[in-house]
């Protein structure tokens, strides 16, 4: 038989194969039908704007949608870049469980596919055209290579560790940064692994480690050619995010991040979680490796730094999303088998399963289908903003069309984003009071004096500030949005005249007619 067949003659993948085929069909079908989430838009949009960096994240994400844009625009161009990490990956993982468990890794790297697919929190952030999935991915091969890397060196102390694995480690941890600022946790992870045991002291010792921190930098460099340019907005919105509205101890709050960090990881794969951590972290790995300690230092330093932060602050159960990819492959043990046709404790990892399965069903349907809350009649304005935009779309092209070349303008960068999506128009901008990438490319110049189309909704309605920035307007047209009768936006729409677009960076000003509030949801 093909060797390439060999990975499915596997009793793990016999029995859950059908899971897997489930959770597959449920992504292809969220991939190709589901309209762009307010966020993949706004980051396809900056893909149509290249740039060293941007205010909210870090650009690879945005670079890699830049360079498929030359494929066109559509669901699957947007979402491809997902598929090509998760089967990146997908190989990284058999290759670590090869690396750690031998023969084994063929069963092992099933158990890490059922228990990563099962989990809501990896189907959908890995699965949505956001920085998580290059971010996961790239932070998992980094610290594969790393743990070579180190082991080799302590294996042969003379020699040292390859420098093919050391440079890639940095390259890729460097990658990790230019998707998300939380990837320092896996770099706070390799230099803990090093400090705190006396075998792995003889790195620091290594110049070749001075180098690859040297490319490290570089790597990272685009993030701060771009804040040194805009004086440094990107690194003050993470602090104003954390601390902007001052710190209060919420005791608490913590037990409230960690439950939800568990739930929308999976009650059994935090129950696994629990289990190893009782064991500090041994498994039967058939090599003498520092792997696990890797993983339970990225684990342990990014669940207490957020933890901590949670206590003062706002800290979001996503953030911790490098907390766990590594424990998946030490995880596998509480279900491995070594005999037998299927896995030890199959009746947990079914239920699993199944949970997994209901919440994908509930979040493929809840995008692609209708917010189910609408039915119990609960405003859901994120769920309201992934339909309708054909229609609204043609409202504003019809109402553009009496006017010469007009602005197209929206009270919030996720309307400005889906019309511009919509549209395949990079030129719609947000006008709102919340600072966003919109108000990096406010060119007041090419702005001032024009007429537009100002499109605002109940979330973020059209505000009498926003009148004032025209010489005249038209009186506003109001317009709902359905889905199976049930209604679940209401836009409004005008026609301004003489846009008065104020001096250059006006919407970094405090005087800024619509810095009033942070969000745009309430007019002053």
């Amino acid at each position: 038989m093909s060797k390439r067949w060999v990975l499915f003659q596997s009793p793990v993948w016999h029995w859950g194969r059908w899971f897997v085929l489930g959770f597959l069909a449920l992504r292809v079908g969220f991939w190709l039908t589901a309209f762009p989430n307010p966020d993949e838009a706004y980051y396809w949009l900056w893909g149509q704007r290249p740039g060293f960096s941007y205010y909210d994240h870090p650009p690879f994400h945005a670079w890699v949608q830049g360079i498929f844009a030359v494929l066109g625009r559509s669901t699957l161009v947007l979402r491809l870049p997902n598929v090509i990490s998760s089967g990146i990956l997908g190989v990284t993982f058999y290759h670590i469980c090869r690396y750690l468990y031998g023969e084994q890794g063929r069963n092992r790297f099933w158990l890490v596919v059922l228990l990563g697919l099962s989990s809501p929190l990896f189907f959908w952030y890995l699965g949505l055209a956001w920085h998580d999935h290059w971010l996961v991915t790239f932070a998992v091969i980094s610290s594969f290579l790393f743990v070579r890397y180190v082991d080799e060196a302590v294996k042969n102390p003379g020699a040292g560790g390859s420098s093919q694995n050391l440079y890639g480690a940095a390259l890729f941890l460097g990658l990790a940064g230019l998707c998300k600022y939380n990837a320092l946790f896996v770099g706070l992870g390799f230099l803990a692994l090093i400090v705190t045991d006396k075998k792995r002291w003889q790195v620091l010792s290594d110049r070749r480690l001075y180098l690859a921190l040297g490319l490290l930098f570089l790597v990272l460099s685009p993030i701060l050619i771009w804040n040194i340019q805009h004086d440094f907005f990107s690194f003050r919105f993470y602090r104003d995010r954390t601390a902007g509205g001052g710190l209060s101890l919420n005791l608490l709050q913590p037990v409230v991040f960690l439950a939800l960090c568990g739930l929308i990881l999976g009650p059994i794969q935090t129950w696994s979680i629990g289990h190893l951590l009782r064991k500090r972290g041994q498994t039967a790995i058939t090599r003498t490796t520092c792997y696990p300690a890797l993983a339970l230092w990225v684990f342990g330093l990014s669940t207490a730094a957020f933890t901590a932060l949670s206590t003062v602050s706002v800290a979001l159960f996503y953030w911790n999303i490098l907390a766990y990819p590594l424990l998946l492959p030490l995880l596998s043990d509480r279900f491995y088998r070594p005999e037998g046709a299927k896995p030890a404790r199959a009746g947990q990892l079914a239920i699993a399963q199944g949970l997994g399965l209901f919440a994908a069903t509930a979040l493929v349907g809840y995008y692609t289908v209708i917010p189910f809350s609408t039915f119990l009649g609960a405003v859901d304005p994120d769920g309201a903003a992934l339909f309708g935009w054909p229609q609204v779309a043609q409202e504003v092209t019809a109402q553009a069309q009496t006017l010469d070349d007009p602005l197209l303008l929206t009270t919030d960068y996720r309307s400005a984003s889906a019309l511009a999506y919509q549209l395949d128009n990079p030129n719609v901008l947000a006008i709102s009071g919340r600072l966003d990438q919109f108000d990096f490319w406010y060119d007041a110049a090419a702005l001032d004096g024009r007429d537009a189309v100002l499109l605002g909704e109940t979330w973020h309605p059209i505000c009498p500030t926003h009148l004032a920035m025209f010489d005249r307007v038209d009186p506003p047209k109001t317009f709902e949005v359905r889905r199976f009768g049930q209604p679940l936006q209401t836009y409004q729409i005008m026609r301004g005249y003489g846009f008065r677009a104020g001096p250059e960076g006006y919407p970094l000003s405090p005087d800024y007619p619509l810095a009033f509030t942070g969000n745009g949801e309430q007019c002053e």
